[in-house]
């Protein structure tokens, strides 16, 4: 009976790490190359598994991840002033991947760059963090685009499956704008709008729907059927940038706009080099109306 005791202990743990396995599988790199004066790296290497830790091993979702199921994303973490001790000024790119059905290629979701990022780091201190207040703007940040990967990897696999995700991202933007001074990239206020408020702001608001309805379709109603006949899903892809066009209308150059095509631009010119002369002819006229910034890489379709 003993034997048999620890046997169902050890099926169980065997259990509990497959089926409550935490959402994400993130890597974290942090450079500090650009740290003016003596460094000392074993500071950096305690951020960065303090950070790993952090975003890997806390619960974040309300749904459970199988092992098999989490989201592969990466943090880089580019440091560029230390202005006093435990002080940090730099930026964080966040770049997020989804699977693509019956298949091993993996499409970017979500790639955005936050050039705001300051915060304190005291070596081997514990990284906390509430959804329901303010700690610091570290874990605040992080746990930010925590919820950002989820609510995109949401976005597409289901219509707006990610706004409970945006949600609490927004409620940490609040959170942030709630102390006397919040740090940069948290508030409305900041000149332009490439900051952490505007990317949840404009993303919950009705006149970028069309972004995350794209998002979905692109996904699921092309990638997602690429094994069942290339031809139709490239076209179904073609389609579902139609539904850019009413937002790039009410919001010319937009934030959000810059980071749908900073993770989809390549793989568009990809997709599109092997199109009929018809779907490049429609696909270059519309790109070149929703992402002009991107006009002279897309002529990589027509070979021109």
């Amino acid at each position: 009976m003993k034997g048999l005791k620890y046997t169902l202990i050890f099926v169980l743990l065997l259990q509990s790490k497959f089926y409550f396995s935490q959402e994400l599988n993130c890597n974290i790199e942090i450079n500090f190359s650009q740290i003016q004066g003596s460094v000392n790296k074993q500071i950096f290497d305690e951020m960065k598994k303090s950070i790993y830790e952090f975003v890997n091993n806390n619960k974040w979702a309300t749904e459970t991840y199988l092992q098999n199921e989490k989201i592969d994303c990466s943090f880089l973490i580019v440091l560029k002033e230390s202005p006093a001790q435990d002080n940090y000024l730099g930026t964080i790119q966040v770049i997020c991947e989804r699977p693509v059905y019956k298949s091993g290629y993996r499409t970017q979701i979500l790639n955005v760059e936050d050039e705001n990022f300051v915060f304190k780091y005291q070596q081997f201190s514990q990284l906390e963090f509430n959804i329901n207040t303010f700690q610091s703007n570290l874990t605040s940040v992080l746990a930010y685009y925590v919820y950002v990967i989820l609510a995109t990897d949401n976005d597409s696999f289901a219509p707006l499956g990610g706004t409970a995700y945006w949600q609490k991202a927004q409620q940490i933007v609040n959170n942030a704008n709630s102390q006397a001074n919040p740090d940069a990239g948290w508030k409305s206020s900041t000149t332009g709008q490439r900051n952490r408020y505007w990317l949840v702001e404009n993303t919950l608001q009705p006149v970028f729907k069309g972004i995350r309805d794209c998002m979905y379709d692109y996904c699921r109603n092309g990638l997602d059927k690429m094994y069942e006949g290339p031809d139709e899903a490239r076209a179904s892809i073609l389609k579902s940038l139609d539904l850019l066009k009413p937002v790039y209308t009410s919001r010319p150059a937009s934030f959000n706009m810059q980071v749908f095509f900073n993770a989809k631009r390549d793989e568009l010119i990809n997709i599109f080099k092997g199109a009929t002369p018809e779907e490049k002819t429609k696909v270059m006229e519309t790109l070149s109306t929703v992402d002009p910034a991107g006009t002279t890489k897309y002529q990589k379709i027509t070979g021109s």
